[in-house]
């Protein structure tokens, strides 16, 4: 599975950023729609965090820091995931990573990884 982030950038603390990941190269015999999504994001001296995650039947969860202000989707017709962030604050500033699985082993176990997106929020 190959993934492709985009949509990062800078931006002011409050304001809001939309990312997207594209998805190809599924497993024989499946589709997007099979797979767990989620968005990861590591900063430079901390471990990297799952920030949300979505199933294949659209439930969604997220990390407690970003309740309330992002929001995980999903369009299975263009293969494509979503993060749209809002009030955006200079913590959230990270590269943000989209994963993938068909099953994952665990709660924030993807295999499958994009090469990331940087987010930059400035206070």
């Amino acid at each position: 599975v190959q993934l492709q982030e985009s949509g990062g950038g800078s931006v002011q603390a409050g304001g809001s950023l939309r990312l997207s990941c594209a998805a190809s190269g599924f497993q024989y015999g499946y589709t997007f729609s099979n797979y767990y999504m989620a968005w990861f994001r590591h900063t430079p001296g901390k471990e990297r965090e799952g920030v949300a995650q979505i199933g294949t039947d659209g439930t969604a969860s997220y990390t407690n820091s970003v309740k309330g202000r992002f929001t995980i989707s999903r369009d299975n017709a263009k293969n494509t995931l979503y993060l749209q962030m809002d009030s955006l604050k200079p913590e959230d500033t990270a590269l943000y990573y989209c994963a993938a699985d068909r099953r994952p082993a665990g709660p924030w176990d993807f295999g499958y990884w994009g090469q990331g997106t940087q987010v930059s929020v400035s206070s």
